[in-house]
């Protein structure tokens, strides 16, 4: 995660150095020619050559560096920012994956918006969370970052905006930009409990914003949205032709009891184009199979104009393998067991953090409604990047700070909840430890 941040563009160590090249001669092996001949590679490689898309530098920030040199010299520390549940512990079935063996793969089938029996299986596993989506209104994807990446393309036209939450994930940054979009940010609100600031959000439509996203659970904050805001949202968005798209990737992880319940469902709204977000990486902890999913919802005409349009593009690439289509039915009923077993890990820790910080004056655990994340709001000493540069090097525990994901002020630490218990807390203790905060493992 330390080179998916808000901090490339922000905390990266600026432009190399080696600059492009010139344009006196023609490129050969080694580079573009110079007065003097032939670029060398100690000069560096010539970058106009590159969409401005990609960022000019992709050197580590400083956190980023840290972490290669803590692994370089062999120093061992916590990683509390692991956010890949297979390499945490958890029981994974040898033969979990032989459903992508089916012989059935072995032939193969361009269907745009994949195999109506994955669909089935998935608006199936919808029904498990008490929305209807028929089969027909789902798209496959070969990753969320994929769905949005198709939804930029249906929805916006070079230089077009969609809002997004601040504090968010990073990666929106890059998709959008990836995609021509402009993302301009509208605030969460923190009043004991994460909600859209809507007198921020109403600024920041302007005639060109196309769309708005929600994250429900957000990253990191874990707040879902309401009905109440998705009704909002509506009364917004479906008089300007803005549609709605709505991340729940982390949507069966509920940390504080109800907050699923409450929360809204894009995948249920009927009065303005709206787009829900799923996948197996989060759904049931299979990030290597690479299966996403859209649910489309809204106005009959305006669904069906949006498949109409979904099936051209997703016919365009065909980026979903057979295999984990062929497979999905199968793997969304096993893989329920890893669910499980994220979830309990995840409360579990959750918990413990919430009790065991309660005894600490100086800091406090934001309430988290779900996700695999827990923010802690800590005294502000020292600027957030010295902050986790020390709890690395002197402490040995990696944690976010909070400026990754655009938190209004610090001091912030985005921890994951992922790890193992023993693990979580030791690296909990040791961040408490460096504010010279007495507390107990379990």
């Amino acid at each position: 995660m330390v080179h998916s941040d808000r901090g490339r563009d922000k905390e990266r160590e600026g432009p190399r150095t080696d600059g492009p090249g010139t344009e006196d001669g023609p490129r050969t092996e080694d580079g573009p020619r110079t007065k003097d001949g032939p670029r060398t590679k100690a000069q560096g490689p010539r970058t106009t050559v590159f969409s401005s898309r990609i960022p000019p530098s992709l050197a580590p920030n400083r956190l980023g560096h840290a972490v290669l040199e803590q692994r370089r010299t062999g120093r061992p520390f916590i990683d509390l920012t692991e956010s890949n549940p297979t390499r945490v512990g958890f029981t994974y079935p040898p033969d979990l994956l032989a459903p992508l063996a089916n012989p059935r793969a072995l032939g193969y089938e361009p269907w745009p918006c994949g195999a109506i029996d994955a669909r089935r299986a998935i608006a199936g596993d919808y029904g498990r969370l008490g929305v209807i989506v028929p089969p027909d209104r789902i798209v496959l994807t070969a990753s969320t970052s994929d769905a949005y990446s198709l939804l930029f393309k249906l929805l916006a036209d070079t230089g077009d905006e969609v809002l997004v939450p601040r504090p968010s994930y990073p990666l929106f940054d890059h998709l959008t930009r990836f995609d021509l979009v402009e993302a301009h940010p509208y605030d969460l609100d923190l009043h004991g409990s994460w909600s859209i600031d809507f007198g921020s959000l109403e600024r920041a439509l302007t005639p060109r914003t196309r769309a708005v996203l929600v994250v429900s659970p957000n990253n990191p904050t874990g707040s879902f949205v309401t009905d109440a805001e998705l009704d909002r949202l509506a009364v917004l968005c479906a008089p300007r032709d803005i549609a709605i798209i709505a991340d729940e990737v982390f949507a069966d992880y509920e940390l504080e009891p109800g907050a699923s319940s409450a929360a809204g469902r894009a995948a249920r709204r009927r009065e303005v184009l709206s787009f829900a977000l799923g996948g197996l990486s989060k759904s049931v902890g299979l990030p290597q199979v690479k299966l996403g999913w859209i649910a489309v919802a809204g106005p009959d005409d305006l669904v069906g104009a949006a498949l109409e349009r979904l099936e051209l593009v997703c016919d365009t690439y065909l980026a979903v393998s057979t295999p984990a289509q062929v497979a999905a039915a199968e793997l969304l009923e096993r893989g329920a067991a890893i669910r499980s077993q994220i979830l309990a890990r995840i409360a579990t820790n959750y918990r413990w953090l919430r009790s065991t910080v309660a005894g600490v004056p100086s800091c406090d655990v934001l309430r988290s409604g779900g996700g695999w994340s827990a923010v802690l709001q800590v005294p502000s000493l020292e600027p957030e990047e010295d902050l986790v540069v020390r709890l690395l090097t002197a402490d040995g525990v990696l944690t976010h700070p909070g400026y990754f994901f655009d938190f209004p002020r610090e001091s912030f630490l985005v921890v994951s909840l992922l790890p193992p218990a023993p693990s979580f807390a030791d690296g909990i203790v040791r961040v408490l430890r460096h504010f010279a905060c007495r507390a107990s493992r379990p």
